[in-house]
């Protein structure tokens, strides 16, 4: 059994604010409690669908990976030891929003776990010891899987792997980083999505995140824990409350249900694990156009201050960097993650060129905090595992490396897919195409059967009407039509299928074994389709054209529009290998 780590009784519900958007740096003791409002259906205040409370017993501290559940701590009877994380479990109700700090930093962990790993060079025993520290949990509590890729020619597939961070406090490090003691002992929530996409051939590598706050709909998932079902929710719950729905494995589904990409590991990090991680790595390199202090007269700010130029940040001060709005120019979440993509790429790079990390016992220690911070699914769930994967990873130089955010518009105090360009950075990372516009995927060269075709008239081909859609209804009498069109061509043994009409989007012409492939694909040419529009399928006893939702009227089906395979500018892409980023500063929070 897997555990995981709950919130308290006594969090507070809050309204909604405008300057929601963004990592706020919080007031005073550095909450965030303007970022802490209802989201509209998916707030943590709602009595409804989207209430989060979630009973459990016991309670306690000392974990650094909230909102975990562990195998490990399920091993063995009696009573779990203080600080496990089945002890950390404790009744809670109430609501509480959403959590923006640390964010990237967390996301630093992951990507310093992996890339740690494969320089380590520890021993088995060493190993054995690692292993002991990770935690592991469900990759997808949802229903739908998103298809596998298609493999390259040479065999490889892609790897995708969403990194998620968790701000559970949990422990009292946790408290202590994370603020907000209302909420403390709360269920934690996703507030750091990214999808790492390693392509097929191991040239480039893709990050998308996505803003914490996105208003979108989240699936079905079921808790592994206790059975818990959680029913699928509207449309309009925050992204990050999927984490608190039977824990990372929702989060996982939810990106599969939007995006339709297929989600092969995922890598979970609290509040404590990313400073850990941060002091262990050392400094790493950022920049500002002119001096800046992050506090305004309210006390609103993360604190930072820097001077301008380039500074080597660590520890309290790279969280200070990567939490700040206020002091960026424009204030707000756009901006902020331009800072966290500049950090990150300049960890990156540090890690790559091993800069500072010459002594046996620092990497020693950082193998140690990696472990310690991550929570992964079970196909991570080995030192071996993450050394296998660190190494792959290292195979792209960070001038293949791309950060981008996925496109959005604003809605109200929250974010919505923005439609097109969203679907269009989805369909780029679906397909293996890379982000950074090199080496563009080349189409696949169309097959053509070994099967040779009978003659046209020798053909039986069955046509159906699958011209309705979700927005439509059917053509009536569409299959006659190009039964008769088909018949006028040569195919004399073509005949209309009667039934009730079907939906499909593209006209497919089906075949059940590979002895009738050749036939498919002459009716295939003959209407002006790519071969590729010839598929097999056990769902029909004959060469079966569908007519589809995209050929509605006339004498041949349109043709295939040329895919645009250029990285929406709405994205905002940012190369790995830009040494020359740096932030601009609001001259209001200068010194």
């Amino acid at each position: 059994m897997r555990q995981n780590s709950v919130r308290k009784e006594g969090a507070r519900q809050r309204a909604p604010h405008a300057s929601d958007h963004g990592w706020d740096e919080g007031k005073g003791d550095d909450t965030d409690d303007e970022s802490r409002g209802d989201s509209g259906e998916g707030s943590r205040g709602d009595s409804g669908e989207g209430s989060r409370n979630r009973s459990r017993e016991g309670s306690g501290e000392g974990s650094r990976k909230g909102g975990t559940r562990s195998k490990k701590s399920s091993k063995g009877g009696g009573e779990p030891p203080d600080g496990s994380a089945r002890h950390r479990r404790g009744a809670h109700g109430g609501a509480r929003p959403p959590r923006r700090k640390r964010r990237v930093l967390r996301w630093s962990a992951t990507v310093l776990s992996v890339l740690i790993l494969g320089t380590a060079g520890a021993g088995y025993l060493y190993y054995q010891h690692l292993s002991s520290n990770l935690e592991t949990d469900d990759l997808n509590l949802g229903e739908h899987r998103a298809p596998e890729p298609t493999p390259n020619a040479a065999g490889q597939t892609p790897l995708n792997i969403l990194l998620i961070g968790s701000d559970a406090r949990d422990s009292k490090a946790n408290q202590k980083l994370g603020g907000a003691k209302e909420t403390f002992g709360s269920p934690p929530l996703a507030d750091v999505q990214m999808l790492l996409h390693l392509s097929a051939d191991r040239t480039n590598m893709s990050v998308v995140s996505m803003p914490r706050d996105t208003l979108l709909q989240i699936p079905k998932c079921t808790d592994p824990d206790d059975g818990k079902v959680y029913a699928e929710t509207g449309p309009k719950y925050m992204t990050n409350e999927s984490l608190g729905r039977g824990g990372p494995g929702c989060t996982v589904a939810t990106w599969e249900k939007l995006t339709n990409i297929h989600i092969n590991h995922f890598m979970m990090v609290d509040f404590s694990g990313v400073v850990s991680m941060a002091d262990a790595i050392g400094g790493v390199p950022v920049c500002v156009d002119r001096n800046i202090h992050s506090r305004d007269r309210e006390g609103h700010g993360s604190g930072l201050k820097l001077k301008k130029g380039t500074t080597e940040v660590k520890g309290e001060q790279a969280l200070q960097w990567l939490r700040t709005r206020y002091g960026f120019e424009g204030g707000t979440d756009i901006s902020r993650a331009k800072a966290q993509h500049m950090y990150m790429n300049a960890l990156v790079r540090k890690l790559r060129e091993n800069t500072g990390l010459t002594s046996p016992n620092q990497l020693r220690k950082l193998a140690e905090e990696a472990t310690n911070a991550l929570t992964v699914d079970d196909g991570l769930g080995s030192p071996k595992k993450l050394f296998d994967l660190g190494n792959e990873l290292k195979k792209v130089s960070p001038s293949r490396t791309t950060m981008t955010t996925m496109p959005f518009d604003y809605a109200g105090a929250r974010v919505v897919p923005k439609p097109e360009d969203a679907e269009q950075l989805f369909r780029l990372v679906r397909d293996d195409i890379p982000l950074d516009g090199k080496g563009k995927k080349k189409p696949a060269k169309e097959k053509v059967s070994d099967d040779p075709a009978a003659a046209d008239d020798e053909i039986a081909v069955q046509v159906q009407n699958g011209t309705r859609s979700t927005t439509e209804p059917p053509v009536s009498g569409r299959a006659s039509t190009v039964a008769q069109l088909l018949a006028g061509k040569g195919f004399k043994k073509a005949t209309p299928d009667s039934t009730a009409a079907l939906a499909e989007e593209k006209t497919v012409v089906r075949f059940p074994s590979a002895d009738l492939e050749g036939d498919a694909q002459r009716v295939a040419k003959s209407l002006g389709l790519p071969l590729s529009a010839a598929k097999k399928s056990t769902d029909v006893s004959g060469v079966t054209l569908v007519v589809g939702a995209d050929w509605r009227e006339g004498n041949a089906p349109p043709k295939a529009k040329k895919k645009d395979d250029t990285t929406p500018e709405s994205a905002d892409a940012l190369s790995g290998s830009d040494k020359k980023a740096c932030m601009k500063v609001d001259p209001n929070f200068s010194w």
